[in-house]
């Protein structure tokens, strides 16, 4: 997430923190050997609040666990085990990945601190350092594996913001899931650090990969925010993934802002980038068009490849655009073949794409968030786009005969009269469906999905739930299954 959309959303917190039964738990020592035996314990919904109060700790962030729809544990960096302790601004659970880490079949959790600052904080307003808390699942909850900052990948701390994204998928081939921390402030215009690459701990040493790296060798200026948004994907279906980092604020041409898309092959050290100025690409890169503020990677067309999902949040659709905050959005959507991804034959998804239907706000920023995944059980993933500036997501079905398509396509409304809400900022499809965010409200509303195969998302709207937090702690700002 890029700084300038974490200042649009973040306001100041003054509630407290209720514990509940925590999930997390010290393993004991005989638990070791036998962790893979027993049935995982661990969440079916990850939902954050980076501005929650802790110990009376203004902004210092909780990230809640869900069994269904069940609150099963609140953590925060004051939980057991949990290292560090919660302080003014820290934002922890300013994003969330899950992930198989450590390979034992338990899905693990890495949450972002972004604002953690090491040492005396700086004043308020100052982009932090960051760091990354590690938690193994097991049979027992969730053990404390340890944190990461930027010192793992041999820098010294300044305000990178490390942790401000994640993802996560097995770039190396290897079974198990690495972990990829986004660092858009580092002084090279941003950063992705990869954890875990050839068995090693996931909390230990890092690889960095910058514009700067000689294999990307890319110009870069201080501000690109390289590290924003990232996603991890078999572009090629080989059975290794490639990682794709977004870089909203990159200067494309000599446009600022445009941004940029580039997808690094780690093990072939290969690195292509995609901009709205590709061969391919429909439009041209624009002023703060902030192309790649969102990433979602799944297989929209059921061949063994995962295609790719670009979010253009400030793209401007009317004749006059009021500036950097201000877009009607779109996402582009590149397919994956056996060289890799291609923007040949690439769609532009925007609310004036024929089937979509609804009227193209300036303020609607469509594709701010994306989430890629099976909803309706037919083996291709959909697309969930969120549109928090009129306070709707947009879900597209994927299909065998083409991709992506408008038929059948569903709209989730938010509150009427309720823009403050942001519904639509954060997105995640589960194993059960899909949950939308409204951090300015304090609510993640989760539709079940059932299986329907064919150009049907499976979505049953009628059947939506709510989950409730605190709205000045901006409960739904990140959500991951």
């Amino acid at each position: 997430m890029s700084a300038s959309r974490a200042s649009r959303l973040l306001t100041a917190v003054t509630l407290t923190v209720t514990a509940v039964p925590s999930l997390l738990t010290a393993l004991p020592a005989h638990a070791q050997a036998t962790k893979q035996a027993r049935a995982c314990r661990t969440a079916d919904l990850v939902v954050a609040a980076p501005y929650e109060v802790v110990d009376g700790q203004t902004r210092a962030g909780t990230v809640t666990l869900f069994q269904g729809t069940r609150k099963e544990a609140v953590l925060s960096q004051d939980a057991k085990g949990i290292a560090d302790r919660p302080e003014r601004g820290d934002s922890f659970g300013a994003a969330v990945a899950s992930g198989d880490f450590d390979g034992d079949g338990c899905g693990d959790l890495a949450i972002g601190a972004s604002e953690e600052f090491a040492g005396t904080p700086v004043p308020d307003g100052a982009d932090g350092n960051g760091i990354v808390h590690v938690l193994y699942g097991t049979g027992h909850g969730f053990v404390p594996a340890g944190t990461l900052d930027v010192t793992h990948l041999g820098r010294a701390r300044d305000t990178d913001r490390f942790g401000a994204a994640l993802a996560a998928g097995d770039l190396d081939g290897d079974g198990d899931d690495e972990l990829v921390v986004g660092v858009p402030g580092l002084a090279e215009g941003g950063g992705a650090g990869i954890f875990g690459m050839k068995k090693r701990k996931p909390t230990g040493k890092g690889t960095l990969i910058t514009q700067a790296t000689s294999w990307v060798a890319q110009d870069h200026t201080e501000t690109e925010q390289f590290g924003a948004a990232v996603a991890v994907g078999d572009f090629d279906g080989n059975g290794r993934a490639e990682l794709a980092v977004g870089a909203p604020s990159d200067t494309v041409g000599t446009t600022p802002g445009g941004g940029s898309v580039t997808i690094l092959d780690l093990r072939a050290r290969q690195a292509g980038l995609y901009s709205q100025n590709s061969p391919g690409v429909s439009g041209e890169a624009e002023k703060w068009d902030a192309f790649g503020a969102a990433l979602a990677a799944g297989d929209f067309d059921h061949d063994g490849r995962d295609d790719l999902a670009v979010g253009v949040p400030g793209e401007g659709l009317d004749a006059f655009q009021d500036g950097p905050m201000y877009g009607n959005g779109g996402v582009h959507v590149m397919y994956g073949m056996s060289r890799g991804l291609t923007a040949i034959g690439s769609e532009f998804w925007s609310r004036r794409t024929r089937g979509i239907g609804g009227k193209s706000l300036n303020v609607d920023r469509l594709g701010s968030a994306l989430a890629a995944g099976d909803l309706n059980g037919d083996g291709d993933a959909e697309l969930a786009i969120g549109i928090p500036g009129s306070g709707r997501v947009l879900v597209l079905a994927g299909t065998r005969t083409g991709g992506l398509t408008a038929r059948h396509r569903v709209i989730l409304t938010g509150r009427k009269a309720h823009p403050g809400d942001l519904f639509g900022s954060s997105v995640s499809i589960t194993g059960t469906g899909l949950a939308v965010g409204a951090p300015g409200a304090g609510r993640v509303t989760v539709v079940p999905a059932k299986a329907r195969k064919g150009s049907y998302t499976g979505l049953r709207p009628e059947k939506a739930r709510l989950l409730s937090g605190p709205a000045t702690g901006l409960f739904g700002f990140a959500l991951t299954p």
